[in-house]
């Protein structure tokens, strides 16, 4: 008891955005180091065995060279300093010339980074920091707006195929339209699709573009489907090992149609898994909200009104509907009036301060989506002086387009 009495009182100091952050921060740790288990266990072995027989090869060759460990040794240092700059001993194609050097701005900026190619001179590396500021902070707003419009897509044609199901149903009129004051339809035009229907969209499209390009590197760069499948998930997840390069040849067949096609398979490739890391996100959000509502039952009545005293943006999983429904009309608050003294200028009383402040992020992120949709609230907000207040990223970008992240449902 005594134990309980402290958890929970250590508890009631937070509101429920610090405990999902603080919980998220755990559970990576606790992934990162059962990660590190799995792969210690599966790839020591194979490092201690390569040791071994490069220790052994290692010592053949210095003696039947008549060479001494440390001569052989001061050599091989050479080819790793050779190495970082680009000199291989297969004929490669050359590193910084135009191509090269394009090929290797499109891995800073896409910040896959694979290291086959790094800067040697001081002036790069200062360019490098300047150039990769900018380039990385412009190329994930693009993966933003990829976002934005893919999952605009994806729920418009979700939409029309509920919309088409509904009708062979009979449960929509044939000749439905917006606004016609039938409830169906009314509630047709709040429809949103699932998170996990878009996640399998998303994996769907992911699988295929990684297929394809698998199809086209196995013959043309000598890998196996396995091993290109393997570059292809390194490459477009932006981790960039380096172990895999693809179009580092000479020469190839085809040459450029290749260096094309790698180019596009890359660029959407890095789109759909960003996309879909997104959006796999949600449902890590809705896992940690599952468990701290949990913990919020476990918690005696009085722990439970100093914890989670935020509800702002709460996605959980299962059943949504059976969540309270917050309306932004009618949230206790009167906005209009709260709003229009904003607006004025004119000071508000503690009490319409405080009350103010019970309006989510959520609930302030829905009214600019109606906005955007083409539904805007007969009200004078001040969120149209603020292009920020609705959030920014790719979670801010989703939410309210997805069922399980709108406050409507």
């Amino acid at each position: 008891m005594a134990w309980r009495g402290c958890c929970c009182s250590s508890l009631g100091h937070l509101n429920e955005d610090n405990a999902r952050f603080l919980l998220l921060a755990a559970l990576i740790i606790l992934y990162m180091l059962c990660g590190a288990a799995v792969f210690s266990a599966i790839e020591l072995p194979t490092e201690r065995e390569a040791k071994e027989k490069w220790e052994e090869r290692f010592v053949n060759f210095s003696q039947r060279h008549n060479l001494s460990r440390a001569e052989l040794q001061d050599f091989l240092r050479e080819y790793q300093e050779a190495s970082v700059a680009g000199i291989r001993v297969d004929d490669i194609r050359p590193r910084w010339d135009f191509t090269g050097a394009f090929y290797f701005v499109g891995t800073v900026v896409s910040t896959i980074g694979f290291g086959m190619t790094t800067p040697a001179t001081v002036g790069g590396k200062i360019f490098l920091i300047f150039y990769g500021l900018i380039g990385c902070a412009g190329t994930i707003l693009f993966f933003n707006l990829f976002l934005e419009r893919l999952i605009t897509v994806i729920a418009y044609i979700m939409k029309s195929c509920h919309e088409r199901q509904l009708r062979r149903k009979g449960v929509l009129p044939h000749d439905s339209r917006r606004g016609s004051g039938n409830s169906e339809v009314d509630s047709l035009a709040g429809w949103k699709p699932s998170v996990y229907y878009v996640m399998l969209i998303l994996c769907v499209a992911s699988l295929i573009i990684s297929c394809c390009a698998s199809a086209m590197y196995t013959p043309i760069e000598g890998w196996s489907y396995f091993d290109s499948l393997y570059f292809c998930f390194v490459a477009f997840s932006t981790i960039g090992f380096g172990d895999l390069v693809s179009s580092q040849n000479a020469q190839y067949e085809s040459q450029g149609l290749y260096r094309f096609g790698n180019f596009v398979f890359i660029l959407m490739g890095v789109c759909c898994i960003y996309s879909l890391f997104n959006v796999i996100s949600i449902v890590i959000k809705q896992s940690i909200n599952w468990i701290l509502k949990k913990l919020d039952c476990r918690c005696c009545p009085r722990c439970q009104r100093k914890f989670f005293r935020s509800r702002r943006n709460v996605v959980m999983p299962g059943n949504v509907r059976s969540q309270r429904n917050i309306s932004i009309e009618t949230d206790g608050v009167n906005e209009s009036d709260t709003d229009g003294r904003r607006l004025s200028g004119e000071m508000i009383s503690m009490k319409d301060f405080l009350a103010s402040n019970k309006v989510s992020l959520a609930i302030m992120q829905k009214q600019l989506s109606e906005t955007a949709n083409g539904y805007p609230r007969q009200l004078n907000s001040s969120s149209k002086h603020n292009g920020f207040s609705g959030g920014v990223g790719a979670l801010a970008i989703m939410n309210n387009r997805l069922a399980e992240t709108s406050v409507d449902r």
